[in-house]
């Protein structure tokens, strides 16, 4: 439900400051939640199943770093009560990503 919540209303059809992500796709050898091959950039959503597997999903993310992706995660809760403060999560992620490519482009 988080992820319908996520994808419909931030993530899909470039909603979130023109950035095309795609949902539920490989990358390596995992399946992520969603991400922009632009921004270089996993968005992964959290339920309840996540408390007990927080060391397996730090291997996950050291793996997918080495990728060169970086990684939010959300908790379910952040989506169903503080959609707003992930939406500004998700904006402060690409001012910063934008002002790094603006300062490397001669």
């Amino acid at each position: 439900m988080t992820e319908v919540i996520l994808w419909s209303n931030v993530l899909n059809k470039k909603q979130l400051r023109g950035y095309s992500f795609l949902r539920q796709r490989p990358v390596g050898n995992y399946i992520v939640d969603f991400f922009s091959k632009d921004l270089k950039l996993i968005v992964e959503l959290d339920g309840e199943i996540h408390k007990f597997r927080k060391s397996k999903d730090r291997d996950r993310d050291n793996k997918l770093k080495e990728y060169g992706y970086s990684i939010i995660r959300f908790d379910n809760e952040d989506i169903l009560h503080g959609l707003p403060n992930v939406i500004r999560t998700l904006e402060v992620f690409i001012d910063e990503f934008e002002s790094k490519q603006i300062s490397i482009t001669p």
